[in-house]
């Protein structure tokens, strides 16, 4: 059975997941750690639970979403994929990192792309990639079928949506990625954002103020 793991991260308190199932292979989405105490919870839970990384996939590239991608890759030797809109993002990240006060130094290329509707498997389970642009240009979410939930990144948060003043965001591109590409999905689906609480699909749709 699919299971999620959610871990809060950097002064921008970023959502990390860790998806696993009973083969204990395990998918880290969205590494954020920064901090030496943030890498090491990030590797004790994965060692306390038997879990065997096989990838790290990021919803998107801004500075806040990436800062633990080195520790990732570093530790685990895991594959890096992202959509390949997000290859300049992550170039300037370096240069992002010093507005915010981070110090990311050299970040590994994206070595694979993600593409929409492309199905990643690991152990017994599947996550399903979503093109959701609009804030960034390579915004993703991932779709988990056989635990109905899915991670929006900064796309879709519970009674919001993502800044569009960022580079590659656009207000009118997200609002009909996210009502075409999420809204699709099943009512009962548990949505996890990039920042802040859980909700799901139905509660958004009947809820949030910018789809009213």
């Amino acid at each position: 059975m699919i299971q999620l793991k959610k871990m809060v991260f950097n002064s921008f308190q970023v959502n990390t997941y860790i998806i696993y199932d009973e083969t204990g292979e395990c998918i880290i989405v969205d590494p954020a750690n920064y901090e030496p105490v943030e890498d090491q919870a990030l590797s004790a839970f994965i060692s306390e639970h038997n879990l065997v990384p096989v990838l790290n996939i990021n919803t998107h590239c801004h500075i806040d979403h990436i800062l633990g991608i080195n520790h990732v890759k570093q530790a685990f030797n895991v594959p890096f994929r992202a959509h390949e809109n997000e290859e300049k993002l992550l170039s300037n990240a370096p240069l992002m990192g010093k507005v915010f006060g981070f110090n990311v130094g050299h970040l590994p290329a994206i070595d694979h792309f993600i593409g929409h509707g492309e199905v990643i498997a690991f152990g017994n389970s599947e996550l399903r990639a979503i093109h959701v642009p609009g804030h960034s240009a390579g915004s993703l979410a991932f779709y988990a079928p056989g635990g109905e939930f899915a991670i929006t990144g900064d796309a879709l948060f519970a009674g919001s949506i993502g800044r569009t003043d960022l580079p590659g965001g656009d207000y009118d591109t997200l609002i009909a990625s996210i009502s075409s590409n999420l809204f699709s999905l099943p009512p009962a689906t548990t949505i996890w954002p990039g920042h802040g609480e859980s909700s799901t699909i139905g509660d958004e749709i009947a809820n949030n103020t910018f789809f009213k």
